[in-house]
């Protein structure tokens, strides 16, 4: 028999919220309860990671193609840093967690610029150049 958690989330997250608000913890599906906010911890993390990987392609792509370089990368690249940051000043934590994955998301960074110029990496470091600060800043 499948569970409200199964067949309709929507209805189970607003009545958990019910039940957590109402202080009746004995009702809680606490195996979903707790799959549900570990899953929120990992949207947070992936969400600054895809940030910092689109920051970073376009950053390589202005080394690839320097002539190219346009005020839509620049904003791009603005636009990447800004959401990092507002994510960050909700959860400092992700500042760790992206410093501890830069090298991984610069993989994917360089891959994609790559692929999105077709140019040859050559002339690129197969280890990310940056660190997370340098990348933050204005």
């Amino acid at each position: 028999m499948k569970t409200l958690y199964e067949t309709d989330f929507a209805e189970w997250s607003d009545r958990t919220a019910e039940l957590l608000r109402a202080g009746r913890f004995d009702e809680l599906e606490i195996e979903n309860v707790a799959e549900e906010i570990e899953s929120l911890g990992r949207a947070a993390r992936k969400t600054v990671r895809s940030q910092l990987q689109r920051l970073m392609m376009h950053k390589l792509k202005q080394q690839l193609q320097p002539e190219r370089d346009s005020v839509s990368w620049q904003a791009s690249i603005a636009g990447a840093r800004a959401q990092i940051l507002d994510e960050m000043e909700d959860a400092p934590s992700l500042r760790g967690h992206l410093r501890e994955n830069i090298e991984r998301v610069y993989r994917l960074a360089l891959s994609q610029a790559l692929r999105e110029t077709g140019k040859p990496g050559k002339t690129l470091p197969a280890q990310c150049p940056w660190d997370l600060e340098t990348l933050l800043a204005n």
